[in-house]
């Protein structure tokens, strides 16, 4: 069964739309982005889903953040997992007591034997830990959120080996392709399901939907 992560969320009603559709996790951003939310916000975001049965998992995004700082604002708002989407480095995140989702950042120039080498590296460090990595495009200079997807070629040759998480310029409509072709362990979305910068209801159930059917 693919997982889906719906991220991004700002809004109470979006959070229980993603959590009542069957997502496995939703996700709130602490770095700096449009998407922004304060440990208030995203504190009422995770009480929300709470009574949703089975519960989403809450994951809080943050980049080249303090380890203390992230601790902290993870356990402010019951956070179940911290996904780090910036230059973090193993030392790094054995500072950090939650389960880690560690993006791995791919270019348009990014070749397959590197991005493998590096997800190896990953899960070899992080070993005995929950820790998953996700693949996400990376592209003038903006990590996330950019509403464009990498060569997925490259992401089937990782997923094959290792449970990855693919993120970058999903939608309803193509996320059925990447299921079919590339088998990952999760998907990842944020302006996938958006209207004018703000979530879609319909289209997070659509996209969830598709996800499903895909499989």
């Amino acid at each position: 069964m693919v997982r889906v992560k719906i991220c991004g969320l700002m809004e109470v009603e979006h959070a229980m739309k993603a959590g009542k559709s069957g997502a496995d996790f939703i996700g709130m951003v602490f770095a700096e982005s449009r998407r922004k939310v304060t440990v208030e916000q995203a504190a009422r975001l995770v009480e929300s889903v709470q009574d949703i049965n089975p519960r989403p998992e809450a994951v809080g995004v943050f980049r080249n953040a303090p380890p203390d700082e992230v601790n902290r604002i993870a356990r402010e708002c019951r956070l179940d997992r911290v996904q780090l989407a910036g230059q973090e480095t193993i030392e790094y995140c054995h500072n950090i007591t939650f389960p880690i989702i560690k993006v791995i950042h791919v270019s348009p120039d990014s070749k397959a034997d590197s991005i493998l080498a590096q997800t190896q590296s990953w899960y070899e460090a992080m070993k005995g830990q929950k820790f998953l990595c996700l693949l996400d495009t990376v592209i003038d200079g903006r990590y996330g959120g950019t509403g464009v997807t990498f060569d997925w070629q490259i992401a089937k040759i990782i997923a094959a080996k290792f449970p990855v998480m693919i993120a970058g310029g999903l939608t309803p409509e193509n996320v059925v392709h990447l299921v079919r072709e590339v088998k990952p362990w999760g998907v990842d979305v944020a302006s996938g399901v958006e209207t004018d910068g703000r979530k879609d209801p319909a289209k997070i159930e659509a996209f969830i939907r598709a996800v499903w059917n895909a499989e």
